[in-house]
C-alpha cells in the first residue's frame, strides 16, 4: 500500500482527475496549497503597490492505493499534469503501514476497495 501525494498546477486539476478516474483510481483528496519550487519569483501590482509573489497557488492530490495501482496512478498524474514548463509539480510515493476504513473497520487492502464494489468481487483502489 502506498500514499501518493501530487502537487500540481490548479489549472491542470480537471485533466489529472480525469486521468486518475480512467486509470481506476476514484478515492482521492484535494487540497489548495501554496508553495515554491523551481519557479521564478513574480512581481505583481496590487492596488498600486509592487508585491513579490514567492509562493504559488497549487493543488495537492492525495490517494492511498494498493500496489497494483501505484504505477497507473503515477502515470495518470504525469499525463494529466505535465505542461513541460517549470512549475508542473511533484509526485511523492510513500509506504503506508496501515489503513483502516472507519465505517466498517476493514483494514489495509480491504479498506482501499471502493464503497461501490460488492463484497464478492473487491478490486483494490
Amino acid at each position: 500500500m502506498k500514499l501518493i501525494t501530487a502537487v500540481v498546477r490548479p489549472e491542470r486539476v480537471q485533466q489529472v482527475k480525469e486521468a486518475l478516474f480512467k486509470a481506476g483510481i476514484s478515492g482521492l483528496t484535494l487540497t489548495k496549497v501554496s508553495g515554491h519550487g523551481g519557479e521564478q519569483e513574480v512581481i505583481e501590482h496590487y492596488r498600486g503597490t509592487r508585491v513579490m509573489v514567492e509562493f504559488h497557488e497549487k493543488v495537492e492530490f492525495k490517494m492511498a492505493v494498493s500496489e497494483p495501482f501505484v504505477e497507473a496512478a503515477v502515470a495518470a498524474i504525469q499525463a494529466g499534469a505535465r505542461t513541460g514548463e517549470v512549475g508542473d509539480g511533484k509526485i511523492f510515493v510513500q509506504t503506508l503501514d496501515h489503513v483502516i476504513r472507519i465505517r466498517t473497520g476493514e483494514k489495509d487492502n480491504a479498506a482501499l476497495t471502493p464503497v461501490t464494489q460488492s463484497a464478492k468481487s473487491p478490486q483494490p483502489v
